[in-house]
């Protein structure tokens, strides 16, 4: 269906948000027989971090996928590397978002799929097959979410929670904070939100866009980790940025809220702005 598509110049164009989604359906067809399986091989990338066979296969998939496909975008993975420049077009991939609960049996992860124009996620798509469940977004196209194949996709929103004291809060690991010297930054937020928990990883950024979680906080994440919910968060009503306050993505943290709740979360969690 996609193949010899001519690329459309806009960042909306209907055919990038398909062929988001079909990427989707490929991880999931590798990487959803590989959750639970006996023989699952998980080795230790040297940062420490756990990386199965699932996980390069996955993205490995994607690649020749976008290289047939997209044969000149540029492509950032968690797992090949790679780079993006400040313009054109390029995709950025995470297998599997939530290693550790796949590697576990735990059933929050998640591939992600973004694709930026001139440096900024115009499409995104969240996939988590174990969840069954399917978040995507594309500039000017709204943000949606499906509770597997057989339902009927609905329209996403944030939630309307315009005060800390009535926030529901999440972040990934709070030892992190620690770890940075701003566990008192972190405690203060909690102590401004009404509830926290740690669902973690793209779970909680996903929830932000559904109106489930109002804060979502990652004191660490990668660009892959964050690409593909930027347009997610943005066409559901939410903003996302580093801790800085500044950037969407690539900054090395980020924090999504329903964008009502944005500047109050900052200056509490936020990191000196220059």
């Amino acid at each position: 269906m996609l193949r010899g598509v001519p690329v459309d110049p806009s960042p909306t164009d209907s055919r990038d948000l398909a062929l988001a989604l079909a990427l989707a359906d490929a991880a999931d067809a590798l990487t959803l027989p590989r959750f639970r399986a006996a023989d699952l091989r998980v080795d230790r990338k040297p940062d420490r971090t756990p990386v199965t066979d699932a996980d390069t296969a996955a993205e490995a998939a994607l690649r020749a996928l976008i290289a047939e496909h997209r044969p000149d975008d540029e492509v950032l993975g968690e797992e090949e590397g790679g780079e993006l420049s400040a313009d054109g077009r390029g995709w950025v991939l995470d297998p599997i978002d939530g290693t550790k609960n796949f590697s576990r049996g735990m059933p929050a992860w998640a591939t992600l799929v973004a694709l930026t124009v001139d440096g900024e996620p115009v499409v995104g798509v969240a996939s988590a097959p174990a969840l069954g469940r399917r978040w995507w977004g594309a500039r000017g196209r709204g943000a949606w979410a499906s509770d597997g194949p057989a339902t009927d996709p609905r329209r996403i929103s944030v939630s309307a929670v315009s005060e800390l004291g009535d926030a529901y809060l999440s972040t990934t690991d709070l030892r992190v904070f620690g770890r940075q010297g701003r566990m008192d930054r972190w405690l203060a937020l909690v102590d401004a939100c009404w509830e926290t928990r740690a669902f973690g990883d793209f779970w909680q950024h996903c929830l932000v866009a559904e109106g489930v979680l109002d804060v979502a906080v990652d004191p660490v994440a990668n660009a892959w980790d964050l690409a593909a919910l930027v347009p997610i968060l943005a066409e559901a009503g939410g903003r996302m940025s580093g801790l800085s306050g500044a950037g969407t993505f690539a900054g090395g943290d980020g924090i999504a809220t329903n964008g009502l709740l944005h500047e109050a979360a900052l200056a509490l969690i936020g990191t000196d702005r220059g």
